[in-house]
């Protein structure tokens, strides 16, 4: 059975090129050429993976992507930007996309990155049913609640699996390239900077009630979660 992709962009353009390149590759595509209309498409179709650009007019991506995690999906969003700014690619990630690319892109990267999205394991299979703590952080991967200090922090999707991976192997050296396979499904190529924008939204959700910084920096090697107090 063919995945289903759903391109919400209103640049005709680019809306044709995508789908001239995935159907190439053999997904089934649809789009919708704003954010209302992209959500009604979502809403009916339940498609395998959502391609969303940010600048839309009257509702933008972002709000998109945050109704569509709002409504309890975890459809992987990978969200498109014309604007290489951090600020802007954090308020994306934290709106709950997935990973993002800036435009304009190559047409094999953007693909490569879809099927990156698409074999990633669903959070719920690949969750265990043991709820981990380390100091006074605790993640319950069945009820997705996570808490610091008995206060429940509000993650994204990503920022919960990346969080997870950091429990599951706490006072363990995690290179970048095991982060990025485990977590985005691909080689960390040393161009982007989604991780580093990952790393410093976790922290800053896990030490914004005056609680210690737990993961470290390891220069040349990667993170760990550990105290260094």
């Amino acid at each position: 059975m063919r995945a289903t992709i759903l391109i919400i962009d209103d640049d005709e353009k680019i809306i044709s090129m995508l789908r001239r390149g995935l159907a190439f590759e053999g997904y089934e595509v649809l789009t919708a050429s704003n954010g209302a209309e992209g959500l009604k498409q979502m809403l009916e179709n339940d498609p395998a993976l959502m391609v969303l650009d940010v600048m839309m007019p009257q509702v933008d991506g972002f709000e998109v992507c945050r109704r569509v995690r709002e409504a309890g999906s975890s459809v992987p969003i990978l969200m498109l930007t014309a604007k290489d700014e951090v600020e802007n690619r954090v308020k994306g990630l934290d709106a709950g996309a997935d990973d993002y690319l800036v435009k304009p892109f190559a047409l094999e990267e953007m693909l490569a990155r879809v099927r990156a999205l698409l074999r990633r394991k669903p959070e719920s299979e690949a969750s265990t049913s043991t709820r981990l703590a380390f100091e006074d952080l605790t993640i319950d991967p069945d009820a997705r609640e996570v808490t610091r200090d008995g206060k429940r922090l509000e993650l994204t999707a990503k920022e919960f699996e990346l969080l997870h991976l950091f429990m599951q192997n706490p006072k363990r050296v995690l290179s970048r390239d095991l982060i990025m396979d485990k977590i985005w499904g691909y080689d960390y190529s040393g161009e982007s900077n989604v991780l580093e924008v990952y790393i410093a939204m976790l922290r800053q959700k896990t030490e914004e009630h005056g609680g210690i910084r737990l993961i470290q920096t390891i220069r040349g090697a990667g993170y760990i979660l550990r105290n260094n107090s």
